[in-house]
């Protein structure tokens, strides 16, 4: 069975709880740490990563474009599917992500658009949160895949 490998396609972090999220071309893994300059640091959402496809149908339900950035996910990936990876190790770039769960939308995501909440809900369309197993710098375009 062939090997599924999808790609980093943004990637933000957030300075201050509640502030905009900022665009970057690549950041640094810390490992246990998170993402260097990013306000979440340590404990177990470290790093949140959403899939494209799936932000793309939420959207699609709704009948409404949004950028992803209003997600607030660190990486936007496309062609690799998060689904039931509770557990898995993802391998991205030359760093490693343990992800811990999937993430669950909050009220947040109704502010942003009725209805966003629970078109995310379900299906790990809202995404998944792990902690940083190995370090290193993470780029727009690096590939990811399972570790294992």
């Amino acid at each position: 069975m062939e090997k599924q490998v999808g790609r980093v396609e943004a990637i933000w972090i957030k300075r201050e709880h509640r502030e905009p999220m900022e665009a970057r071309d690549s950041v640094i893994f810390v490992e246990g740490g998170g993402i260097a300059g990013n306000v979440e640091q340590g404990g177990k959402r470290q790093v949140t990563l959403l899939e494209a496809e799936l932000w793309r149908d939420a959207c699609q339900r709704l009948d409404v474009e949004l950028d992803p950035v209003k997600r607030r996910a660190n990486l936007l990936i496309r062609g690799f599917s998060l689904a039931g990876s509770r557990g898995c190790v993802l391998k991205i770039g030359s760093c490693q992500l343990r992800v811990l769960g999937e993430s669950t939308p909050c009220y947040v995501m109704d502010a942003v658009f009725p209805g966003l909440r629970k078109a995310l809900s379900g299906d790990w369309a809202g995404g998944v949160y792990g902690e940083v197993a190995r370090g290193g710098e993470i780029r727009v375009g690096d590939p990811i895949c399972r570790a294992d």
